[in-house]
């Protein structure tokens, strides 16, 4: 097996939980805050067949990684109803802010599995080691990537959460056109990687966020 296939392999795997588990924070997220849509729908499952865009969780991926680009993806959407929400204002941005923070969850227990399963923090040196290490780096920027306040991420929910209500309904109308900046990261990750997009712009804080995570892991293994 290659190292490119193997490479996919593990990133595949570590990418579809992700966001799987991302997708359904937000809709317990809703559920807590009155939104019964997500499960109305049976989308308050960790079974990946319901979650899963054959494009965007498997395709995209794979092609990214096996052309040496950054990996990243998306899932369908866990419908959320805003208009049934109890405070509709507050709670777009709650539930828009549970993804992002489950997968802070998910590379902090990553991190503590690292370093329970490297002591000395030999990185690298296992196949289990090379998939936490990626679980960690996967999470971390799937995280800050639904940060950026681009429609539709879940960032946008939350700057228009936060914004006056005047400034908000002038933020909320730029949304249709978030989409078409969106396919355009991804047009330019997927055929201009020698560009490095995404290393310029949630990069540094990937790096930043990838070195607290390994320090932890190093905590946890002793070292």
């Amino acid at each position: 097996m290659s190292e490119t296939l193997q490479l996919a392999l593990i990133l595949i795997p570590c990418l579809v939980v992700a966001i799987v588990f991302h997708e359904v924070a937000h809709g317990w997220a809703a559920l807590a805050l009155g939104d019964p849509t997500a499960k109305e729908q049976r989308r308050l499952t960790l079974n990946p067949i319901r979650h899963v865009d054959p494009v965007g969780t498997l395709l995209v991926p794979g092609v990214l990684a096996l052309a040496g680009a950054p990996v990243f993806g998306w899932a369908k959407p866990v419908p959320v109803n805003h208009h049934r929400l109890d405070n509709p204002r507050f709670g777009m941005m709650a539930v828009a802010a549970a993804g992002p923070a489950t997968n802070i969850v998910l590379a902090t227990l990553g991190a503590i599995a690292l370093g329970l399963t490297a002591p000395g923090m030999a990185m690298g040196a296992g196949l289990v080691e090379q998939a936490l290490f990626y679980f960690i780096l996967i999470n971390i920027f799937l995280a800050l990537f639904n940060l950026l306040p681009i429609p539709p991420f879940d960032g946008s929910h939350i700057v228009e959460g936060a914004l006056p209500r005047r400034w908000a309904r002038a933020y909320e109308r730029l949304r249709p056109y978030g989409m078409l900046l969106f396919f355009g990261l991804v047009a330019l990750t997927w055929f201009a990687p020698q560009w490095g997009v995404l290393e310029k712009t949630v990069g540094p804080a990937v790096d930043c966020a990838m070195s607290g995570f390994l320090h932890l892991a190093a905590l946890v293994a002793g070292g």
